[in-house]
């Protein structure tokens, strides 16, 4: 059979359903699959409380879309503060499945899920942001229709579970920055048959040469010691068959003509994988791309080449649907605006997000920064609760090769603030970074993103500040400070000094990274800032990448490139994709407000200008400058010339001297500046300048 990782249902059909997709591209068994999403009838209160008996047939007297959690609008619910509801639907089981074993799949459910089928009870689980699943074929009757029960706990006070970003009550310290609660169900479900012997797990790690693809997997059943494992890469002349045992210890593809993945070419290998036992033949079907991504020396490298992260911050929810994606082109949506904002990172903040925005990042070439969600406060409970996250993320998205960064902790969430004062919350920290590191040693772990670092492959730090000028000072201490501290607001009135390592001076051999930062009220600030503050950014060599502050805004946060609806917002005259292109001019002003950077008694400017360059190769820059008006975004008079310059890698270019007028007769003016290689267009910035 061909598997088709776009594919809908594989056995009926998926029309008028919401997300019909198959949701699990990374572990493709579409081939053999059935979504339940859709309408289901639902119950609120007391009634679906786990304590008790959700499958007795009265109170029904709702109905609800899944997958979208039942605050929002789209569930057709829109039930605020409920922590405890019911859903139950029915469904068939095709003919065909009839000698295999029928397994139930949950996407994530939020946050404690109780399942029965035909009134047997076949399950639980907790955590609202991992996959589960249940074979459920000796729980279905003779009955040619069963009855699908799920009964979920959703607490209002989140504080000691995985919550991320989502309201609680009592409310948390960073309750200023959540957003409206998103229980229940929130990701698809849907059923599969495999046999009874059948691969369970399945892992791809390109080899240390990127030659070939290291395939390791786990098969699962009473004949799993007889089964003949074959493995193969689609589109080559490239096969292994042996056992079960040689499959869990690894095996190598060398191909013959590997091709990289990387952000300019997103090249993927499909590979098959098939269990053939006593039980029957099990296949799936894995994806990856050929890739390193490594730290060294204080940079980073991609396939061994240097990169800066231009990252972008990314929530992912939606207006009417929360944390649910509308649709499926909604990821690709997200990514298309990162990518043509000249972002070649997404960081997926607080959020394991739905597995099909992997696949699209894979699919797309854009860089992606995964990290699990937080909890509100420390305790025994709650840190358990968080690291029972690493295992199922790093198994369900490690085989992505758009994931080049995994993050632990933000800013001490979960910590109470107090990580450099508490050894027992130090140890925590500690365990959980070498956890992910054990599990998954090909790419650099961040262990408490923004400040108070112990363990980590990249010392990131977050500084927000609503200037340019005041920005700028706040970069060059941190750059030139061994042991740098900085002011942070940890709850409304209440701001104290973190450190950026809890002991000892920055280490200069990790990338050092900001991985938060952005500034400005309106949409025209905000532009601003974006384009001053990441120029700043650029002005030190040692800065390896940078995460600007967001990509969408999100109900009362209205901090994005893009509004809500995923609308570019006027920036005025001043796209995103200029300050983030890999070639930039760096200018030497300090500018005084959006629309007014320079003020000049005569008409008269001048000042410096270096290159920024975070491309591959080095590069013949020619400068030009030519008059446009106040937020225009092209210029109107002839291009002049200003000067040339040889460009390198990653090292901001010697300055040249630039002085211009204002046009005769004109009381402002934008001075555009491009910059040209090759023949081509590489970069541009503007300087508002007003006679005054």
């Amino acid at each position: 059979m061909t598997i088709t990782s776009g594919a809908t249902a594989g056995v009926g059909s998926s029309e008028g359903i919401p997300r019909p997709e198959y949701p699990r591209p990374q572990f493709d068994r579409s081939h053999r699959w059935m979504p339940l999403n859709g309408t289901w009838q639902f119950r609120r209160g007391a009634t679906g409380d786990p304590s008790g008996d959700p499958t007795v047939s009265d109170g029904w007297d709702e109905q609800i879309q899944v997958p979208f959690a039942w605050e929002t609008p789209a569930s057709g619910v829109e039930a605020h503060w409920v922590e405890h509801a019911a859903y139950r639907r029915t469904f068939t089981v095709d003919s065909g499945w009839r000698d295999e074993r029928v397994v139930l799949h949950f996407g994530a459910v939020h946050h404690d899920a109780r399942v029965w089928v035909d009134e047997t009870e076949v399950g639980t689980h907790t955590g609202g942001s991992t996959p589960f699943e249940f074979d459920i074929t000796d729980a279905l009757t003779d009955h040619e229709e069963h009855t699908l029960v799920v009964s979920v706990h959703a607490p209002a006070d989140k504080l000691h579970i995985a919550h991320g970003k989502q309201r609680s009550t009592p409310r948390d310290d960073y309750d200023s920055c959540a957003f409206t609660a998103s229980s229940g169900i929130w990701q698809p479900v849907w059923l599969e048959s495999r046999p009874l012997t059948h691969l369970s797990g399945l892992r791809l790690v390109p080899t240390v040469g990127l030659d070939g693809i290291r395939v390791l997997g786990d098969v699962a059943g009473p004949d799993a010691d007889n089964a003949t494992v074959v493995v193969s890469v689609e589109g080559a002349d490239l096969s292994w068959t042996g056992d079960a045992a040689a499959l869990r210890a690894g095996v190598s593809l060398t191909l013959a003509e590997p091709r990289l993945w990387s952000p300019a070419d997103p090249h993927l290998y499909r590979v098959r994988a098939t269990v053939v036992s006593a039980d029957g033949e099990d296949l799936v079907v894995g994806t990856t791309g050929l890739r390193s991504i490594e730290t060294r020396a204080g940079q980073i490298f991609l396939n061994g080449q240097r990169i800066s992260l231009r990252g972008v911050l990314d929530q992912g929810y939606w207006p009417t649907t929360g944390i649910t994606a509308p649709t499926d082109e909604a990821f690709v949506r997200d990514l298309e605006v990162a990518r043509d904002a000249g972002f070649n990172m997404v960081r997926k903040h607080l959020k394991l997000e739905d597995p099909r925005f992997h696949h699209h990042a894979d699919r797309l070439g854009m860089l992606v920064w995964a990290e699990p969600a937080s909890t509100g406060r420390f305790s025994i409970a709650a840190a358990a609760a968080f690291t029972a996250q690493i295992e199922p993320m790093v198994a369900r998205d490690g085989n992505h090769p758009s994931i080049v960064v995994w993050g632990l902790y933000n800013e001490e969430w979960g910590l109470d603030w107090a990580l450099p004062e508490d050894p027992a919350k130090q140890e925590v920290v500690r365990n959980d970074y070498r956890t992910l590191k054990a599990l998954d040693p090909t790419r650099p772990v961040v262990d408490n993103s923004g400040w108070t670092h112990l363990e980590s492959d990249l010392i990131d730090w977050h500084v927000y500040d609503e200037t340019p000028a005041g920005w700028a000072r706040k970069v060059a201490d941190l750059v030139a400070d061994d042991e740098p501290t900085f002011p942070v607001a940890i709850a409304v009135d209440t701001i104290v000094e973190k450190r950026l390592m809890v002991e000892g001076p920055v280490p200069r051999d990790i990338p050092f990274v900001n991985s938060e930062f952005g500034g400005g009220w309106t949409s025209i600030d905000r532009g601003w800032n974006l384009h001053w503050q990441t120029q700043e950014l650029r002005r030190y060599d040692t800065i390896a990448g940078w995460v600007w502050t967001e990509l969408n805004d999100i109900e009362h946060e209205s901090a994005g490139i893009v509004d809500c609806n995923r609308t570019m917002k006027d920036h005025g005259g001043r796209p995103p994709q200029h300050a983030n292109s890999e070639t930039v001019p760096v200018f030497g002003v300090s500018p005084i407000a959006p629309g007014r950077d320079i003020v000049t008694s005569d008409g008269q400017v001048d000042f410096e200008v270096a290159v920024s360059h975070h491309g591959s190769d080095a590069l013949d820059v020619s400068l030009t400058a030519a008059w446009g008006p106040v937020f225009g975004l092209e210029p109107t008079t002839e291009v002049r010339d200003v000067d040339a310059v040889q460009v390198e890698p990653f090292v901001l270019s010697k300055s040249v001297r630039l002085r211009a007028e204002l046009p005769a007769g004109t009381p402002s003016a934008r001075l555009h500046v491009l910059l040209h290689a090759e023949g081509r267009l590489v970069g541009r910035g503007a300087i508002d300048v007003v006679r005054g």
